[in-house]
């Protein structure tokens, strides 16, 4: 299976410059798009044309922020939104794919911020994102503040 990862920065930025065209040359079973920073009827309408895959998105509350798709020409046995944690989950940045025999998982890890900002918060959802992937997605935890002190 050929599955690629690329950050648009936009899924509309990228539209009109050969993204169609690139997609198609790289002939990939699963295309993970992040940063698409759009909702999912404006995913859909950028990819019209693309034909031969199914899309999933997962987009951020905030509009124009953040967002992840997969496009898979198999059809998964499901779907998995986010981390079940709220103040991450708001953001849309990870969707998995339950295949036989594996998940697939795209995800758009936030930046710290000038000045480590976000660090902490960062520090957080990499923890969360590492619990998430090892164990079922069903089950799921993330520590408090203090305990990642």
């Amino acid at each position: 299976m050929k599955i690629i990862s690329w950050n648009v920065n936009g899924i509309r930025s990228v539209q009109g410059k050969g993204f169609a065209e690139t997609l198609a040359r790289l002939d990939a079973d699963c295309i993970l798009l992040q940063e698409t920073k759009a909702q999912a009827d404006q995913i859909d309408k950028a990819l019209e044309g693309i034909d031969g895959y199914h899309i999933y998105s997962n987009c951020a509350e905030r509009k124009g922020y953040a967002g992840v798709t997969i496009l898979s020409r198999h059809e998964p046995l499901q779907i998995i939104h986010d981390i079940g944690i709220a103040e991450h989950d708001q953001e849309g940045r990870v969707i998995v794919a339950e295949f036989e025999g594996f998940y697939l998982l795209n995800v758009y890890v936030p930046n710290s911020g000038e000045a480590l900002a976000r660090a902490t918060a960062k520090q957080k959802t990499d923890y969360c994102l590492r619990r998430f992937q090892r164990r079922a997605p069903g089950n799921r935890y993330c520590p408090s503040e203090a305990e990642l002190q």
